[in-house]
């Protein structure tokens, strides 16, 4: 292993230009996305910059989207409203995703922030964007009859004799340090 890089690459030339020249998936779709905003405020009536871009413009950049979601939201009337699975279709209206929206927003915040670089004045930001969010949020889990619950933080707890810490170590806040974000949602897998 190489005590610098901390690599096990016997050759530390190769391979590290490669990952360099190529962005990751993150950052390739934060680019597409970016571009995509950029091209919805070229086209927007009147045409916008993006100094004059405010919430009400993600807002309405967001409803936009709608028209390409894939998602079923079904409507207060609608028979299958808050089932959580339809026995048959509806002419409910397809939609973008909250979990999807709130993806893209994240994106944006993060690729406005690296071409501005003025976090308190990010349109991705405003309290708006994150109320309508929420609304959305919520929209759909009545929706599909499927409430969302707050997470509740764990408490740290105190481990006598252990690394001298809070929580056994792990930084206290209830949550662990290794992994990802997947690996603490993802279910445990069956073995056959």
């Amino acid at each position: 292993m190489d005590p610098v890089s901390g690599s096990n690459n016997p050759n530390p030339d190769e391979g590290s230009s490669a990952g360099a020249a190529l962005p990751s998936r993150y950052e390739a779709q934060k680019r597409r996305d970016w571009n995509t905003f950029l091209q919805y405020l070229r086209y927007h009536k009147p045409p916008l910059t993006l100094a004059r871009c405010s919430g009400a413009h993600v807002i309405e950049f967001l409803r936009y989207l709608d028209q390409f979601g894939k998602t079923m939201v079904h409507v207060p009337g609608c028979p299958h409203f808050g089932c959580p699975r339809p026995p048959g279709p509806c002419a409910c209206p397809l939609k973008q995703a909250w979990g999807s929206l709130d993806a893209l927003i994240g994106r944006l915040r993060a690729a406005y922030e690296e071409s501005r670089g003025q976090p308190e004045a990010n349109p991705f930001g405003a309290r708006a964007v994150r109320i309508y969010l929420s609304e959305v949020k919520d929209g759909q889990a009545k929706a599909r009859g499927i409430l969302y619950e707050k997470k509740k933080r764990k408490r740290p707890t105190m481990v006598a004799g252990g690394g001298g810490g809070i929580g056994g170590g792990d930084g206290g806040d209830g949550e662990s340090s290794g992994g990802s974000a997947v690996d603490a949602v993802a279910p445990p897998s069956k073995t056959v």
